[in-house]
């Protein structure tokens, strides 16, 4: 039995080495706030035909999932292969080599391993959380490119009814009546073809790790009106339950701060969370959404007809993004709309179809997972509960064996039994400002959440901001989700008597983390 398994094992990794993956250049696409709106993962509203096409000869991952629903916090976590309590990180305002430790980053990694490694757009969250400088001096060979023109992201750009300007949440625009005559995305496109282009020379003939950021459909949508056509009003779909669920406790509930700060929402006099939109606003939100996605769509074609064939193509969200579910908008929860992220993974010369894996995994496995096909030695080691080893290690696995057990049926594979997840809070009533994105000295609750196969288990429970650490005896609520008759996690039956051994092992396994799972 065990040189079968071994013989097994032996031909999967064949089946993935035997198309020479040392060398092959890396393409990392990340897109904002991209939650799976797309058509390969059946979304509702989507018209993706270019990332469609990739999807049909690679790994499609169809229940990956972020470790916190924040950009800075999401960036960062699989870009270090590290989750929040260990980076301390749950804002935007602290760099984790000044605060907690020198973690290698994948880029780094890549570079100290002789590739070229250079980022285009939004790759690190810009500002403290990554030392003013996109982690520059470590993880990137040339300087990070930002395009210029996304100083112009939250300015009055919205051309309104009236004729006047505003800062609006939907800004369908005219790209050549813009300031610079040209979108922040489009900048970034422009700047990778450049670089493909140049290849060979801008590296001396070092294979690259080029990451690419695009910020759409991260808000305000503003994207080139003539993708609206792609997403008639009447075409959109709405969520079944877009409304607050009546047992959803008040902490595990978003404010929506973010989006209610836009002239145009401000104008439909939202002031609380509790004074909802209409639907027809939502379709319009909706729509704006999904062009947006449309709009990234055709940027992603354009730049992969120039990518040769010897890359490894890896696309993923960010984070994902509430449209009304829940009554919510925008990110800042543990919900699976919101923590559930497309991820696909290309390899060159591998694949003639779409791989559709079903198992859980994380966006901490990333970077493990990316070591292993390129043939980089040391593999990753899962980081020591004790600390060591604390420079280079993961706390994610590498989805290489999973990868090869889809290739190779018969081969036995242990999958995850669990994702994990946390959203922090203040002790603030959920309509005040910023309540949603607490700067790390006024978190006070720390939601911590676990995702199975079949349910979701959330706990509130109080936090030290200093020491970063739950007090896991002082719980303020509870959240239980059965993804068998309630996918969308519409009704909490946390409170429910026949459901108390079911929550007392969730809860045993949440307690005891990630390295458990």
């Amino acid at each position: 039995m065990l040189i079968r398994k071994l013989l097994l094992l032996l031909v999967g990794y064949t089946m993935l080495t035997n198309v020479s993956l040392q060398n092959y250049n890396v393409l990392l696409i990340v897109v904002d706030d991209l939650r799976p709106a797309l058509g390969i993962y059946d979304g509702a509203n989507a018209y993706t035909p270019n990332i469609d096409n990739l999807a049909q000869k690679s790994f499609v991952f169809k229940n990956a999932f972020c470790q916190q629903a924040r950009c800075a916090p999401s960036r960062t976590s699989f870009l270090t292969s590290r989750r929040p309590d260990t980076l301390h990180l749950y804002d935007s305002n602290s760099y984790w080599r000044d605060t907690v430790g020198d973690f290698t980053t994948l880029p780094q990694y890549f570079r100290i391993n002789d590739y070229f490694t250079h980022s285009i757009g939004k790759i690190f969250k810009s500002g403290i959380s990554s030392n003013f400088n996109d982690d520059s001096e470590y993880s990137w060979s040339r300087a990070p490119f930002h395009p210029t023109s996304e100083m112009f992201e939250h300015a009055k750009v919205c051309l309104t009814r009236d004729g006047s300007l505003a800062h609006n949440l939907i800004c369908p625009v005219l790209v050549k009546e813009q300031p610079m005559g040209v979108l922040p995305d489009l900048e970034s496109l422009n700047a990778a073809l450049e670089f493909i282009r140049r290849s060979d020379e801008i590296t001396n003939g070092l294979p690259y790790f080029l990451a690419v950021g695009f910020s759409k459909p991260h808000v305000p949508f503003r994207f080139p009106i003539k993708y609206l056509k792609e997403h008639p009003l009447s075409s959109i779909k709405l969520p079944t339950v877009r409304w607050r669920p009546p047992s959803l406790p008040n902490i595990a509930w978003s404010s929506w701060s973010d989006i209610r700060s836009f002239d145009d929402i401000k104008a439909l006099n939202v002031t609380s969370s509790c004074n909802g939109i209409s639907d027809y606003v939502l379709k319009e939100i909706i729509q704006a959404y999904s062009s947006s996605v449309t709009y990234i769509d055709e940027i992603i074609g354009r730049l992969l007809a120039k990518i040769k064939e010897d890359t490894i193509i890896v696309l993923l969200g960010d984070n994902g993004f509430s449209l009304g579910e829940h009554g919510e908008f925008s990110k800042y929860s543990n919900f699976d709309v919101t923590t559930r992220v497309p991820l696909i993974i290309h390899l060159p010369k591998l694949l003639h179809q779409t791989m559709v894996v079903e198992e859980l995994v994380e966006l901490v496995d990333l970077f493990p997972t990316l070591v292993e096909l390129v043939g980089i030695s040391p593999i990753l080691q899962k980081c020591n509960i004790d600390g060591t080893n604390s420079q280079l290690c993961t706390e994610g696995v590498s989805l290489v064996p999973l990868m090869m057990s889809k290739m190779q049926p018969t081969m036995e594979f242990c999958p995850k039994s669990a994702a994990f997840s946390q959203y922090p809070k203040t002790l603030k009533p959920p309509d005040f400002f910023n309540s949603d994105t607490p700067a790390l000295n006024d978190i006070k609750i720390m939601g911590y959440s676990i995702r199975t196969k079949s349910h979701r288990y959330t706990e509130w429970v109080e936090f030290d901001s200093r020491t970063c650490m739950p007090n896991w005896d002082h719980v303020y609520d509870r959240e239980l989700y059965d993804h068998c008759i309630d996918p969308h996690e519409n009704f909490n039956i946390a409170d429910r008597e026949d459901m108390g051994e079911v929550m007392e092992m969730l809860r045993q396994k949440l307690v005891l983390g990630w390295r458990y799972a």
